[in-house]
Order: structure tokens, then sequence, then C-alpha cells
């Protein structure tokens, strides 16, 4: 999320959201392109975004929209003197950029709302409605747009409430969001952090800046006062050939205390059939991270969610069974009403070092930015019509099997709809470091595409000496065979990045990418 979790520095944000919004067509020699084009240059926190998320209208595969946390809205840190950069409180961070090219050119528009990038100093800051560059709606309706984008696009729902490509496209934006009000007699839900989707049926009108393309957010997640939504993922079922064709699955972790480190924290599958409307939700894990040596899991997160042609639903996470970190799925057959028990279908080393610094997991060296080994997911379900799907699910996450600094991207797959799986393959090249790898496979099946962020060098003990590092793209066929480098991208200085708190470098937690045929 935004808010807590900090932010990352511009020269690696825009390496890391143009990588990962990169438009798989075809094998060939790719180039970044600059996504948060509306952001500025400077100053520090206005000029950062991470943890970019991607989708593209299987209807019409030129039509990209992203996400990311984006700050431009918020303070500078020279308001109300210089040695802190913190959240304004009320201002929105889940930015929002659309290509209609195939991720040539990005338009990020301009809507109005909660603003404080006025708030230049050396005065305190007054935030005020003003231009904003993230999610419209939520400013009023009493809530704040927290950030961990996560978009999809799927068909649009007819006067009669059946959908078909025919009636256009729907995009759907899950992130989380926070109540404005800070009086609980106020908040328009309880808890710290809830999971909202906002919707448009109006793309062209939505990146001009008209905030009236927008529908106003629905809160997805059912809330208690102690309940913290974290890590939302939003998938519409996209292939014709599916019996829940136009079905919208979220799912995300809730941490269901406040001051106990969040346990207990299950997985949570939210469903809606009427195109984002209304929503009902169920747990689909264990709630206890207790008891670990007796097969108890030891917490989960990072959940990810996708269905195949048939309508099967995936739901994948990472947790733990017996002391071994493991990636865990659970399917739906019928349309996400029930899912079966979750098993693990991939041993996971967990990447990065513990930092004291941040008392948390560093991928790069001390005071580094934070990481995670959780998995990645896409299926060749065919969309838009699912005729010539495959339906091969591939799943890449950052291991550490064989140890610090020789971390390996593992890819694999499974052609039975997840009961088998192929021995993972590492996809990242020669001596990389791969953080935060995410993949992609072609409607049709044929190729897979993978993108994580390269450190070029050992991890660092000192922050006095640089940590170079870049995007890279690789390429394979749907057999995970013949890697090859598509890009690699401007090699930045990972310690340009910085949290919010200002003590340690942030580079988000996730990248994405989508395929085409």
């Amino acid at each position: 999320m935004a808010g807590p979790r900090g932010a990352i520095g511009l020269k690696i944000a825009l390496v890391a959201l143009s990588l990962s919004g990169l438009w798989a067509a075809a094998p060939v020699i790719a180039s970044d392109t600059l996504v948060s084009i509306g952001s500025p240059m400077t100053p520090f926190s206005q000029n950062k975004q991470n943890e970019p998320a991607l989708a593209v209208d299987a209807n019409s595969p030129f039509v990209l929209v992203a996400g990311a946390n984006d700050e431009i809205d918020m303070e500078a840190c020279a308001a109300d003197g210089p040695t802190t950069c913190p959240f304004t409180t009320g201002v929105g961070t889940s930015g929002v950029y659309f290509s209609f090219d195939g991720g040539k050119h990005w338009t990020q528009p301009t809507y109005t709302g909660w603003s404080a990038r006025a708030c230049l100093g050396p005065v305190a800051c007054a935030p005020a409605v003003g231009p904003i560059g993230t999610l419209p709606w939520y400013y009023e309706d009493g809530l704040v747009s927290d950030g961990d984008a996560s978009l999809a696009i799927g068909p649009r729902p007819g006067s009669d409430g059946k959908f078909s490509w025919t009636n256009g496209s729907r995009l759907y934006y899950a992130n989380l969001t926070a109540n404005f009000s800070a009086s609980r007699s106020e908040a328009a839900f309880k808890g710290s952090e809830a999971i909202a989707v906002s919707r448009t049926d109006n793309l062209l009108a939505a990146a001009a800046g008209d905030k009236n393309a927008w529908m106003h957010p629905v809160i997805v997640s059912k809330q208690n006062s102690a309940l913290f939504s974290d890590k939302d993922t939003i998938w519409a079922d996209n292939a014709a050939s599916s019996p829940f064709f136009g079905n919208v699955y979220v799912c995300n972790v809730a941490f269901r205390s406040v001051g106990l480190g969040g346990a207990p924290e299950p997985v949570i599958l939210a469903r809606s059939t009427d195109g984002g409307d209304t929503w009902t939700t169920r747990q689909i894990s264990q709630a206890a991270n207790t008891n670990v040596a007796q097969g108890r899991a030891g917490g989960r997160q990072g959940c990810t969610v996708r269905t195949d042609s048939h309508g099967v639903v995936y739901v994948f996470w990472n947790g733990s069974l017996r002391n071994q970190g493991v990636q865990y799925l659970s399917r739906s057959f019928d349309g996400g009403k029930n899912f079966e028990g979750a098993r693990p279908v991939a041993n996971v080393a967990e990447v990065g070092v513990f930092d004291a610094v941040q008392a948390d997991i560093a991928f790069d060296g001390v005071a580094g930015a934070r990481t995670d080994s959780w998995p990645s997911v896409d299926i060749a379900n065919g969309a838009p019509a699912g005729t010539d799907a495959t339906d091969r699910i591939v799943m890449a996450w950052s291991d550490a099997r064989n140890g610090l600094n020789h971390e390996q991207a593992l890819v694999e797959y499974s052609d039975d709809q997840g009961q088998t799986w192929s021995t993972p393959v590492n996809g990242a090249e020669g001596s990389d470091r791969p953080d935060f790898p995410a993949v992609a496979i072609s409607p049709n099946g044929t190729d897979v595409y993978l993108t994580y962020m390269a450190f070029l060098l050992p991890f660092q003990t000192t922050t006095a000496t640089p940590r170079p590092m870049q995007g890279v793209v690789r390429h394979a066929t749907g057999e995970l065979a013949g890697w090859s480098t598509l890009n690699r991208g401007v090699i930045g200085d990972a310690r340009a990045s910085s949290a919010n708190a200002l003590e340690s470098e942030f580079l988000g937690d996730y990248n994405f990418a989508v395929a085409t045929r």
C-alpha cells in the first residue's frame, strides 16, 4: 500500500513502470516508454511512483491501462520543515494512465479532488480541493484512494444484465481505501483499510480527464473495526467461452487485529456477477498462523487470481507449510461460489536478508529495498473468445534456494488445471539478481514474457557503495524454452529511491506484465 509502506525514487520508478507496462505482442526488441508522463521531475515525494499494475483489453489489445502508487498530489518535503516527507492526510495515491496504441504513448489525466500538490513550502501545508492525478470521487465519498493498484478489463453488461463484448469493455480498478475523516462517527466504513473498486465504461473520456466517466467507488471488503485489508488483486473473466464470462473477482489478505502483528490473516475472495455493483466475500484459506511445524501456515500474503477458458477460478498466494515456504493454490469450479481446500504447488526459498534499519527483509543491502517471493501468475485462456485457449498456467517468483546473491526468477507451468507442474526453470539472465518478477503468457499460449528488477551487484553491507539495478524483459516459448532478452533498461542506483520515512530505499512490492497475441 502507499500509506505506511513508503514509495520509490523517480528514476527507478520510470524503469519499473515502463518495463512492466510493456505491450508484449511479439518477440521483438523493446524499449522503455515513460508511463507517468504527468508526474513532475521534482520535488520529492511528488516525483515518485511504485508498484505498477497493468491491464489490457483482450477485445481491443491496443488498449492498455496502468495504475501505480503515485504521490503526485502529496505535499513536498519542504512544507512545514524539510526534515519530514509525510503522506498528506486525505490525499489519494492511486494513479491511473491510459494508452490506446499498444503502450507507445500514454496519457495521465487530471481530475479534481483533495490535493496538496500546491504545498511546496516552507509554510505548513493546507490541502484543498484542486487538481489530482489519481482516481476521482474518493474525496467526495468520504474516502481516500490508498494505492496497491490492480486493474482488469472485461466485457460490459448490457441492459439485460448479460455480458458481451459487443456491449463494449469495462475497466475495473481495485485499490486500498482509507476513511477521509479521522472521526469514527463520520467514517465511510469500519476498520483502517478496505478494498474499493472504481469502474469506467468510457476509457477515452476518462483518459481525457472527465471524472464523470468514472462510477463512484464501491467498497468490496466486508469490514470490521479491527480489519486491515491489504494487497488486493482483481481479475475479470474475459473469455466468452466461460460459463461465468463477465464475473469479476478480487482477492486480498485480511489482517484481523490491531497491535498483534495483523494475525490472524486469511485470504479473502470477493465475487461480483453484476459488473461490480454488488459483491459477496468468502474466506478461502485458514486464518491461523501458529503451529507451523504441525502444518499450520505461518502467515499469508501476495495473492493473485485468474480464470481459464472454462471459468475455473484460480487463487494463488505465498505462505508456508511445516517451516517450508510455499506457493498455495485454491480453485473454484462454480464461478467463485465455493473453493476447494488450498494446497501447496511449489516450494519457495524466500529471498532477502533481515534489515534492522527498517525491521524488514531487504534485497540489495542495508537500508535497502524490501522484497518478497510472492507468486505472479497468468493463464492462456484464449481471450476474448476462448476458442484457441491452451489454458496453460504459468507462475513465477523470486527464489533464493541457491543462496544469497544467487537468486533466480523461477518459472513453471501446468497443463492440467494446476494439478501437476513442470520443473521450475530460471528465466533470468546470467548473473542478474532478479527481484519482483512478473510473468505473462499470450492468450493462445505460444509466448511467455518475464520482467523483473535486476540487481547487478551482491548484497551491500554499507550504503556508501553504489547499488546498480535495471529493468529487464525476457521472452520464451510457451514451453519456457529459448529464453532471450528483449530489453535491458537504463541502469540506475537503487539508493536514489526512498521510503517516506527517509530511512531506507523503497521499490514497492511487485511488478506486472501482460501479453497479447
